[in-house]
């Protein structure tokens, strides 16, 4: 199974697409998860909501409840330390947009498939894991997921990332921004570029 195929199945389950009104979730992290999750299954596969509606809601919702900044930081690694404050800003718009078109384009019907949380664990006062899986079917095995959330706020968590079967999705994705700068002496206009590339198609 590739990470791209897993990185849609994941995503896919982060997000309320019900209505176009934003919803608050628990804060407690094991239920915040579970919410998503739940509203997820039930709406992806309402054939009375629209393609673009889905769109817009997985925007509205990947803003509130993922902790985008933080994620497009770790993702641009130590070079970020050295840049001006003008140039992280212009990266961290366009790794919103980034950001936010890879959830859409791969937006696919997955109200079929069996979520369970198994269990959390809080690692310190910001961060706790949720475990969880879904279940084997016809298509795929079994996949374990688990969710990193950031909880420094405990009434505000949020997801910083996601654990695929030992593997990072935050952490992979730093490794293809390191590939693309190492490959450019670390120019970041090359990295900038690419993102541009992307969310101009």
């Amino acid at each position: 199974m590739t990470k791209k195929f897993l990185f849609a199945i994941t995503l896919c389950f982060l997000f309320n697409i019900t209505s176009l009104k934003a919803v608050t979730y628990n804060s407690e992290p094991q239920i915040f998860i579970q919410e998503l999750v739940d509203d997820a299954i039930k709406t992806l596969s309402d054939k009375s909501i629209t393609q673009q509606d889905k769109n817009l809601m997985i925007e509205k919702i990947a803003k509130k409840n993922v902790d985008i900044k933080a994620l497009g930081l770790y993702t641009l690694g130590s070079i970020r330390k050295e840049l001006d404050p003008n140039i992280i800003n212009d990266y961290q718009n366009l790794f919103e947009k980034y950001f936010l078109k890879t959830l859409t384009s791969r937006l696919t019907d997955y109200s079929s498939q069996n979520f369970e949380i198994i269990g959390s664990e809080q690692k310190s006062a910001n961060y706790t894991i949720v475990n969880s899986k879904i279940a084997e079917s016809v298509k795929s095995p079994e996949i374990k997921i688990d969710w990193r959330i950031y909880t420094k706020n405990p009434q505000k968590p949020l997801i910083r990332d996601l654990i695929v079967e030992g593997l990072s999705l935050a952490r992979t994705q730093k490794e293809e921004f390191s590939s693309i700068l190492n490959s450019n002496n670390n120019n970041i206009n090359a990295l900038l570029n690419k993102l541009k590339e992307f969310t101009d198609k």
